[in-house]
């Protein structure tokens, strides 16, 4: 069994795989590495392994053997057995136009021979026995305690390599489990780390569609799917399970209908928008790009349904100056064809200025002013307290007379405004000659100086 583009040694560590489920940066860099030149006077076959693993090889010899024909080919350090799927011109391009047909630039190895009987009754055993190495392995990965999913194994014909395949979003160590699966198995492990894209691949199942997995079955790289391939086309992104497959992704199928899509929506006016028909200002409410038709709704809240080519003779007249109201493309792909809607035209004086009136706002009841004014006065009011103001001089503080000096008449006043008339009348601090004062009329009484 040859290694797959891609390939991860035993030996060291691991990135998790990328967000749309590519091996690691291989994968990536494959399809600028020129195809490898064919051998002289050969045929390209291209063999499908276990996992839909496919690779090209070279058949020396003048008669190509059927489709579906089991063959013998160079594999790693030995020879793996493989099913013919494609020969001649098909094969030509398929190598041209995948991944697995541009991932090396090293020469292709030869197809050897048909593979016999007791060939195929060999892979079967192996076969048989792929499922206990993956349940063993699981084994030894729980008890070192790994971060990884074993997804599937795949033995070489010859039993000199044991390939596993698992998935992790983690960097992982495997060397001591390497180590422990070649002791186990006695034969060569090589780990390789795959994404979720690549899993559902290797494995294989039925879509929501009834059909097989598009990348098992015919697709012939598997790309990157965008959120804005479901956005465009007017998906519910707020259940992702609805738009994605089971590997947990968006689903392949997403990409087929995309360009489709944005070259339809730039025919029609962006949704949202007013527009100016013959039937006056109408506001666009919904486009059907399928059967091609327009939902306006005017300001009375008055709804039709016109066909695209309606609304364009519609806006057919004399055109005027300014930008066009239509959708901006939400993907580069493709080039715009059709002519652009514009969304204004000229029309009569009279009726354009009658469309331009519009009816004063009415006015609110004397009470809801009354409390609106003194909301806002309320307002006005706590905003400075809050910040008062830095040009108000602060008080100054009283005078303190000198020692034998009276105080003025005014802070004897303040004095006795605070005091008590019982206090007053005990302590002496009444005016001369009132009731209860040591003073007699007429002369001043004696007050101690202020002492602040």
């Amino acid at each position: 069994m040859s290694e797959p583009s891609g390939s991860v040694a035993a030996e060291g560590l691991v990135p998790a795989a990328g967000a749309e489920g590519t091996p690691n940066e291989a994968i990536g860099l494959a399809a600028e590495v020129p195809p490898a030149p064919l051998r002289p006077e050969s045929q390209l076959v291209e063999v499908e392994f276990k996992g839909n693993r496919r690779e090209f090889f070279v058949w020396p010899h003048d008669e190509i053997p059927a489709l579906k024909t089991a063959v013998i080919v160079e594999a790693d350090r030995g020879e793996d057995l493989g099913v013919v799927r494609a020969t001649g011109e098909l094969a030509l391009r398929r190598r041209a136009g995948t991944t697995h047909g541009k991932a090396s630039s090293d020469p292709l190895r030869a197809l050897l021979r048909a593979a016999s009987r007791e060939d195929v009754a060999r892979s079967a055993q192996l076969r048989s026995d792929e499922e206990n190495v993956r349940r063993r392995a699981i084994e030894k990965v729980r008890s070192h305690g790994l971060e990884m999913k074993i997804s599937d194994t795949e033995w070489q014909w010859d039993r000199k390599k044991l390939t596993i395949y698992f998935t992790a979003e983690t960097r992982v160590d495997f060397r001591q489990l390497v180590r422990q699966l070649e002791g186990l198995f006695g034969t060569r492990v090589q780990m390789w780390h795959i994404g979720v894209r690549d899993e559902a691949r290797r494995l294989d199942g039925v879509g929501r569609c009834g059909r097989q997995f598009c990348s098992a079955s015919w697709l012939p790289e598997l790309r990157p799917v965008k959120s804005s391939s479901a956005k465009d086309q007017r998906l519910s992104t707020l259940n992702p399970a609805q738009i994605s497959g089971s590997c947990g992704r968006l689903m392949c199928c997403l990409r087929y209908e995309h360009e489709f899509y944005v070259q339809q929506r730039k025919r029609f006016p962006k949704e949202g928008k007013v527009l100016v028909t013959l039937a006056g200002e109408e506001k666009v409410v919904s486009n059907d790009i399928f059967r091609e038709q327009v939902t306006l709704r005017n300001p009375t809240g008055e709804t039709r349904t016109l066909s695209l080519a309606m609304l364009r003779k519609e806006l057919g007249g004399s055109l005027t100056a300014g930008a066009p109201d239509v959708s901006e493309p939400e993907d580069d792909e493709g080039a715009e064809d059709e002519p652009e809607l514009l969304v204004e035209i000229e029309r009569a004086p009279e009726r354009s200025q009658s469309m331009r009136v519009m009816p004063p706002p009415p006015e609110r009841p004397p009470r809801e002013r009354a409390e609106s004014q003194r909301g806002a006065q309320r307002q006005q009011r706590r905003q400075e307290q809050r910040t008062p103001s830095r040009q108000q001089a602060p008080p100054a503080a009283p005078a303190q007379p000198a020692s034998g000096e009276q105080p003025p008449a005014d802070a004897r006043r303040r004095r006795r405004r605070g005091r008590r008339g019982g206090r007053r009348g005990r302590d002496g601090g009444g005016p001369a000659g009132a009731p209860g004062s040591d003073t007699p009329p007429g002369s001043a009484p004696s007050v101690p100086p202020v002492n602040g």
